[in-house]
């Protein structure tokens, strides 16, 4: 199994915490992974973006000039990331933000997720980026849904686990329903 996937959006859009929160998956699932983050010297509102391999054998690299997933929060990402994913390959973007129209290609799987929308009715917008990396799971399978409540137990400080942990938890799953709602329109 390989599957490489490049996240990119804003600063504080969550992008490194789920990049960091499929490698965690990734790792407690007993797969090779590599983990690396990039952003901005602004930070919140600057640019960030991350490049994420899972694998059953050695990575040789943590970069990919092509990967198979694009999970884009913002329109500027888009813009720079969309050409280099693989044909045959995945585009998991945030609708909420991201007109369909400036997704111009039709030679790879495009999944529109209205992200933010999403996240206000689980009750906050900044899991945006937790529901569109629960419709990733459900829609690749690329790792079990399983593995995630375990590795964001691990990555969220036992001090704020009461406070934040099932509002992340309520995210994913609203992610994978709504994945699985758009398989079965699909189908």
């Amino acid at each position: 199994m390989y599957h490489d996937v490049v996240i990119a959006g804003f600063g504080g859009q969550g992008v490194l915490f789920i990049g960091n929160l499929l490698a965690e998956a990734g790792m407690d699932e007993g797969f090779h992974v590599t983990f690396m983050p990039a952003y901005g010297v602004e930070m919140r509102g600057g640019t960030a973006n991350c490049n994420v391999i899972v694998s059953s054998e050695e990575v040789g690299s943590p970069i990919t000039d092509s990967p198979l997933t694009g999970i884009i929060m913002n329109e500027a990402s888009l813009m720079r990331f969309l050409p280099s994913i693989q044909k045959d390959g995945f585009l998991f973007y945030n609708s909420s933000l991201i007109p369909e129209e400036a997704v111009s290609r039709n030679d790879i799987q495009v999944v529109p997720v209205p992200a933010n929308d999403l996240a206000l009715k689980v009750g906050s917008a900044q899991v945006a980026s937790l529901i569109i990396l629960g419709c990733f799971i459900e829609w690749t399978q690329a790792l079990r849904k399983e593995s995630f409540p375990h590795a964001l137990e691990e990555m969220i400080s036992p001090k704020a686990r009461e406070k934040f942990l099932p509002l992340n938890l309520a995210a994913l799953e609203e992610g994978i329903r709504y994945a699985q709602e758009l398989k079965q329109k699909g189908s």
